[in-house]
């Protein structure tokens, strides 16, 4: 039962198509029409070859179970496609394998971003390229096909670190990947509000209501990837009472711990600035435990500490810590 993933060739043809075929009955709606609408299916390792691009297939006991391609869109986009597992596969991690290799052909060969579409009606799908830290980004792609097929698009950065706003759909994309990366700060340790272990519904609940703020202008979301990874997020609160319209909240700077020392929380900070400037917001509050990683941070960029208050919040281990109130204002 071993699964192996190797070159696609043209003549897993027939595989290639009876997988898709499998995989779009799982849908209502869905026609699939290979010579009328995918005839690149009869040669599909020619067709990718001839795009500068690759194709994989997944071989188990004889038969196609998994199969994906990726092409170049120029300027150092690449689109992955025709991702596709039959259900014997799923969970075992080699759809991850496939998500891996080919953003590894891409980078090695000068793609900066990766981008894909999806139909809308493939949820599951939806969710597993979520958690490999894509996100919804642009408008829906309407294809008139015999499908009546709609698609989301998704894309995420694959080289460096790269500093992303999320929008409504983008930062709601975002959830599981964002809930992950609060869980693994808390259990590390961190101070933002929780205590560890964090459950995952908990997580996931502080991310949906965070990302419904987003989407009615009352909260900014930033998102940090490191080489392809969603990997780190700062919150800008602008929701001030009416007294207070030059005022933000900073909150939730997290970066995951398996990402650390890369720059990455400055660089989050730093675009935090931009935006809350972009916002009308010219003095921002924030405040964090005494003592942790993240107060070099600030003072390093020039806040100000206003003071603090002993046993202000319960740590893991159940004493309490004081908390650091900071104060930064912006240049005009």
């Amino acid at each position: 039962m071993t699964a192996t993933l190797r070159a696609g060739r043209d003549e897993d043809a027939n595989g290639f198509i009876a997988l898709i075929a499998a995989c779009w009955a799982e849908y209502p709606g869905n026609i699939l029409d290979v010579d009328g609408e995918n005839p690149e299916l009869r040669a599909l390792a020619t067709y990718y070859a001839e795009a500068g691009g690759a194709l994989w297939a997944v071989e188990q006991d004889g038969a196609l179970t998994g199969m994906l391609g990726t092409k170049p869109l120029g300027d150092g986009v690449w689109e992955l496609c025709k991702v596709y597992t039959a259900p014997a596969l799923r969970g075992t991690g080699m759809a991850q394998r496939m998500i891996a290799a080919a953003e590894d052909f891409a980078r090695a060969h000068g793609g900066t971003s990766m981008k894909l579409w999806s139909d809308t009606r493939f949820d599951r799908a939806h969710r597993f390229y979520e958690k490999q830290s894509y996100i919804r980004a642009g408008a829906l792609r309407v294809l008139n096909d015999l499908s009546n097929s709609i698609e989301f698009v998704y894309a995420k950065p694959l080289t460096g670190v790269a500093i992303e706003r999320l929008d409504a759909a983008a930062a709601h994309a975002a959830i599981p990947r964002l809930a992950e990366i609060l869980r693994a700060c808390v259990d590390a340790g961190a101070s933002v509000s929780y205590l560890p272990p964090l459950a995952r519904d908990t997580a996931t609940a502080f991310w949906t209501r965070s990302a419904s703020s987003a989407a009615m202008d009352r909260r900014v979301i930033l998102a940090g990837w490191v080489d392809g990874v969603l990997a780190g997020t700062v919150t800008l609160d602008l929701d001030m009472p009416p007294n207070q319209p030059h005022r933000a909240d900073v909150a939730k700077l997290l970066v995951h711990p398996d990402a650390r020392r890369r720059g990455l929380a400055r660089l989050l900070m730093d675009r935090l600035e931009d935006e809350a400037r972009a916002a009308g917001r010219h003095l921002l509050v924030l405040d964090t435990r005494e003592g942790d990683a993240a107060e070099p941070l600030y003072r390093g960029m020039g806040w100000t500490e206003a003071g603090r208050v002993p046993g202000f919040a319960l740590n893991g281990e159940g004493g309490y810590d004081a908390t650091i109130f900071f104060w930064k204002r912006l240049d005009q």
